[in-house]
């Protein structure tokens, strides 16, 4: 497999296919993530305990195993970081699909974790080896879409299944096909890091950015004493906990309960963001490409400011002005993760140096982590509290949140 890209800055082969390996992973995890809490407390009979105790196990060895990823990808393994972690995630569905009691799913539980751990630790890295720098803000932005139109196929793909058949018998098996998903990925690693000679350490850099030639390489305190680093990671969590989070936990509420809308309804403006990610991924990348990474992350809270205003006007309308507003929130908040990810991952690269960008890649997975455990609970509990159209404008206080630590990023990466 050709890893290298093309003189005027085109992924080559290796990455498309690295590519179309997550597609399918992706799809594979999405038959089955929205399903999991209800299979493991109900058909195995292990009750919101059960559950529970699998998510914990996930949460704390994903952290542990993004902290201890992080040095060994940058030591010119990431390639083969993400080989070990996608196969964690190959057995621990596997086993998920064939568990009888509260041993096996916790096991589960921990091989996800370390699976989703080492991954985020490996995969920018891995990108950044198999792209030319002057191509790889559009493919972050691919690898963006990817992840989030693959698990929209497989929870589509899993939900028919299941209208098809019998649940009781039908589950087990989504997790089999979970399982068997993700081997190509694991392929796709460990075939780029065999042909892939390792990187030499990359000089540090110093907190502006600057490669600084008389450093070591910086480890996780070196990292996080530096304040573009700092209010990086610290946009990150907020992200996650004001964006991302809630447009997949906060807003079917507010459009279900709030707003009286069918399921049909909200899976259309679910899937209407998931459309303007894949139709718009290319022109709206080429123009942020003339604009610096630091000023292309301030759009998306931007953009997600003004979807969010959309959705709390839909409130006051109905009819087509209705549908309107709500399209348009679903088209401004998927242009705003277009921003996101044709920004972030790339500041991520710069201000980590290639050194440190796997110890900068678990810095970021704890950050994520952090904001998608905070998210859900904290906007259900504002929009219980509030009401429909002050949770929408709630939500547009969390983007502006996020907008301004972005401001202030802007100031430290001048």
């Amino acid at each position: 497999m050709s890893g290298a890209g093309q003189p005027d800055g085109r992924p080559g082969t290796g990455f498309h296919g690295l590519m179309a390996a997550l597609l399918a992973s992706s799809a594979g995890i999405g038959l089955v993530f929205p399903l999991t809490s209800i299979y493991i407390s109900d058909q195995l009979g292990l009750g919101g305990t059960g559950a529970g105790t699998y998510f914990v196990a996930m949460a704390a060895a994903g952290c542990a195993a993004a902290v201890l990823g992080g040095p060994r990808a940058d030591r010119g393994s990431a390639a083969a970081v993400g080989a070990v972690g996608t196969t964690s995630l190959v057995l621990s569905y596997a086993l998920l699909g064939a568990a009888g009691g509260s041993l096996p799913v916790t096991a589960s539980g921990l091989l996800a974790g370390v699976g989703y751990g080492l991954q985020y630790a490996a995969i920018t890295g891995v990108v950044t080896a198999l792209v030319p720098a002057a191509g790889q803000r559009r493919a972050f932005v691919l690898r963006h879409v990817m992840t989030n139109a693959g698990m929209g196929l497989g929870a589509t793909g899993g939900g028919l299944l299941l209208a098809a058949g019998r649940p009781a018998g039908t589950l087990p098996w989504l997790y089999e096909a979970a399982a068997s998903a993700s081997v190509p990925l694991a392929v796709l690693f460990l075939l780029v890091h065999r042909r892939r000679p390792a990187a030499p350490a990359a000089p540090a850099t110093s907190d502006n950015g600057v490669a600084d030639p008389a450093a070591d390489p910086p480890g996780y305190r070196t990292l996080l004493r530096s304040r573009p680093i700092a209010l990086l990671m610290l946009a990150q969590a907020l992200f996650a906990t004001a964006g991302f989070t809630q447009i997949e936990a906060t807003v079917p509420l507010l459009l279900h309960h709030g707003m009286g809308i069918g399921l049909a309804g909200v899976s259309a403006v679910t899937a209407g963001n998931a459309l303007v990610l894949l139709l718009l991924q290319h022109p709206v990348a080429r123009r942020l490409e003339g604009l610096a990474e630091e000023t292309a992350l301030i759009a998306a809270p931007l953009l997600w400011c003004a979807a969010f205003g959309a959705g709390a006007l839909a409130t006051a309308t109905d009819g087509a002005a209705r549908t309107a507003l709500l399209a348009a929130f679903a088209a401004l908040f998927a242009i705003g993760e277009i921003a996101y990810s044709s920004a972030f991952f790339p500041l991520l690269v710069r201000f980590s140096g290639p050194a440190s960008l796997g110890r900068g890649s678990a810095l970021s997975s704890l950050a994520w982590s952090t904001g998608t455990a905070v998210g859900p609970p904290l906007g259900i509990a504002v929009v219980t509290a509030t009401g429909t159209g002050t949770g929408w404008l709630a939500l547009a206080a969390g983007a502006a949140a996020v907008l301004a630590v972005t401001l202030l990023l802007h100031r430290a990466a001048r």
